[in-house]
């Protein structure tokens, strides 16, 4: 985007009244949305947004402004600005800056610009129509699809050149089923990191499918108990649940607050034999995946907790400083307007070597988890409540009746503590996560586990 030797002046500019660092952050977001609804696309929307952010770091202390375009002398004036506002004397020039090329996570085929908005309309009618026939209690369905291209060059004073281009194809599909007075909503949606190559007929069918089928079950099932049992969450439920009630304890931000439950804890063990978390921003086309972070680094594949011992954490350029360890690859920002923080990308339990259908035979009486719904955390603490839109009854080590109105309720921390058995296979559910009041696109992944004890939310009597 800009000729290196125009980029190091203005990140001269910016360190002209001190500072340790500086750097400047360009985007170009392009994105489309439609939306399905009563039989016809109700919306369809194009939008396009570009803009720049200067950064310096003095110390432990950030100054940051943005500004939309990316006219070169605004970006001088904005650079003048932040070094204003260091307001010290020392000065400190840029590294010489090398181009770098990082390798490819995330190769792409079809642009998402080259397809006709007639075509994308397709899309969503035909997973309409697919989830509307699959049962004739459904009785309304949404579908949305959205795609987003992202590209992003990043500049920084100690030489770093880079770009990347993110691709965010999303299909979600929402069904209401009705029986007599009984109604129900099921919701499914997935997203990778890829181009319009991802819009599968496939991809459509399961999306489809997956949301009319939570619907329905919920119409056939019966009332949840409540109490205290063991409870099995199935790898198709995806790794929502250690994401928001593990994951963000692990993010390093979290940490230096005093507010994570693993402060202080590296080394030492935190969770049961077996479970190793994972946080890999290199996985292919996976939705949190990425080249290089918002920072310019490379992402890696993390082992935060190998084996119930917990190694380290997530960081960004900041917190690894403060901390003496090296980035991670995981300083993220929603777009030009944010400062980069700590972030996951894809988070999961790594296998263990159990099939499902052992853990399931193992349990004599309790609960199957096969679809999360939406929840409550708190990342400080762990604690959460989490819905459960898709159930079953675990009696004598065989699935018996469908349940519905089921919620886990615990704590992180407990949860990776209670683990008794862990499958040899993972899947992963999709979402853009919420922290700072920045959004990040992420994916969790879970094997089939096996909670030795948990509370369950519902309505029976067990």
């Amino acid at each position: 985007m800009l000729k290196l030797e125009v980029a190091r002046e203005i990140l001269d500019i910016a360190l002209e009244k001190g500072g340790d660092f500086s750097e400047i952050f360009i985007e170009d977001t392009f994105s489309t949305t439609i939306r399905y609804e009563n039989g016809k696309v109700e919306v369809a929307s194009y939008s396009k947004d570009s803009g720049f952010g200067i950064r310096v770091i003095e110390g432990e202390l950030t100054y940051y402004a943005a500004s939309s375009g990316t006219d070169v002398e605004k970006m001088k004036e904005l650079a003048k600005s932040v070094a204003n506002a260091v307001g010290g004397q020392r000065k400190k020039k840029a590294k010489q800056l090398l181009r770098e090329r990082p390798s490819n996570n995330t190769p792409f085929e079809i642009a998402f610009d080259e397809i006709p908005v007639s075509r994308k309309m397709e899309i969503v009618k035909k997973a309409a129509e697919i989830a509307g026939s699959y049962d004739s209690r459904i009785v309304e369905v949404k579908a949305f699809y959205a795609d987003r291209q992202r590209v992003v060059w990043i500049y920084n004073s100690e030489g770093k050149a880079v770009s990347d281009v993110r691709n965010y194809p999303v299909l979600m599909v929402e069904v209401v089923a009705r029986e007599g007075d009984q109604v129900f909503m099921g919701r499914d949606v997935w997203g990778e990191n890829k181009g319009f190559e991802f819009f599968t007929d496939e991809i459509i069918e399961k999306v489809a499918k997956t949301a009319a089928d939570i619907a329905v079950h919920q119409l056939e099932a019966e009332d949840a108990p409540a109490g205290e049992y063991t409870v099995v969450i199935s790898s198709e439920a995806g790794g929502t649940m250690i994401h928001e009630a593990c994951g963000h304890g692990l993010e390093a931000d979290l940490v230096l607050k005093g507010g994570s439950i693993f402060a202080g804890k590296v080394g030492k063990k935190v969770a049961a034999d077996g479970v190793t978390v994972i946080d890999d921003g290199t996985m292919k086309n996976f939705r949190g995946s990425m080249n290089v972070d918002d920072e310019g680094n490379p992402t890696k594949k993390n082992v935060l907790i190998e084996n119930g011992i917990l190694k380290g954490y997530m960081h960004s350029m900041l917190t690894a400083a403060k901390m003496g360890v090296k980035p991670t690859g995981n300083g993220r920002r929603e777009s030009y307007e944010h400062i980069p923080i700590p972030r996951m990308t894809n988070t999961y339990i790594a296998p263990g070597d159990k099939s499902p259908e052992e853990i399931i035979k193992s349990v004599d009486y309790g609960v199957l988890v096969v679809k999360m719904g939406g929840g409550q955390v708190d990342i400080v603490s762990g604690d959460f409540t989490f819905g459960v839109s898709k159930a079953f009854l675990i009696e004598n080590g065989k699935i018996t009746k469908k349940l519905r109105g089921a919620s886990l309720v615990g704590n992180g921390g407990e949860v990776l503590k209670n683990i008794e058995m862990i499958g040899n296979e993972v899947g992963y559910a999709v979402g853009t996560c919420g922290k700072d009041g920045q959004g990040a696109p992420v994916s969790d992944g879970l094997p089939t586990i096996k909670i030795s004890k948990m509370v369950v939310g519902g309505k029976a009597k067990s």
